[in-house]
């Protein structure tokens, strides 16, 4: 095995600390924009917007650096559609039999249903697929690891960089999500770890007036 090299990380920007916390604070303000919808537009994005999108996340950190992340770029209409029609079927089952009367009252103030009209409307769909192992050529098996760590820190970077771009996006995950492997020819060693719908909001989306934590509530020094 050919012995990995290193070298030094070429240059790296050391700001001022007066320049650090300005770009911290603009930041911050700028990600308080950022909203999670359910009414998306049906106006085109240029795919260019979005390859570079998944460039930066591609960047993200992961276990051993194995990347254990595979994105699958829906805009197909055809195919959305199928997705939309199987991602309601799981939905409606899960509404009627599954969901407890305290899941539906956590969700009441989203008004959400097993409708899913976004998965037809926005411009991409993007699922997300998680690699447990990777396959080689001649067929040998290698396991990842911090596979869910990995791909959630990816999907994070990718979130933001899709906002920064100017783009809206709704994180869902249907109960069930094997439809998704079968819809897109995925193999066996992935496994469907999110759908991210992506595109611009309808001209008249509303959104719940919803409040975030302050980050006294979820932070502690030491």
């Amino acid at each position: 095995m050919t012995e990995k090299k290193f070298s030094s990380l070429p240059s790296y920007p050391r700001y001022t600390e007066p320049v650090m916390r300005k770009r911290a604070s603009d930041f911050y303000k700028e990600m308080c924009f950022r909203r999670t919808i359910r009414d998306f537009s049906e106006a085109s994005v240029d795919r260019r917007i979005i390859e570079n999108c998944l460039r930066a996340a591609g960047r993200a950190p992961s276990g051993a650096n194995q990347q254990p992340w595979k994105f699958v770029v829906v805009s197909d209409t055809t195919t959305k559609r199928k997705i939309r029609e199987a991602a309601e079927e799981v939905e409606l089952s899960f509404y009627n039999k599954e969901a407890t009367g305290k899941w539906r009252d956590a969700l009441k103030h989203l008004k959400t249903s097993p409708r899913k009209e976004f998965l037809d409307t926005a411009s991409y769909l993007i699922a997300i697929f998680a690699e447990n192992y990777s396959i080689s050529l001649n067929g040998e098996k290698t396991k990842h690891y911090y596979v869910k760590e990995s791909v959630g820190i990816a999907t994070g970077i990718l979130i933001t960089a899709l906002h920064n771009a100017g783009l809206a996006t709704l994180t869902y995950t249907p109960v069930n999500m094997a439809f998704l492997n079968k819809i897109l020819v995925r193999p066996s060693n992935e496994k469907a770890f999110m759908i991210l719908v992506v595109g611009y909001p309808s001209d008249t989306v509303h959104i719940p007036d919803l409040e975030k934590k302050k980050m006294e509530d979820f932070t502690v020094f030491i």
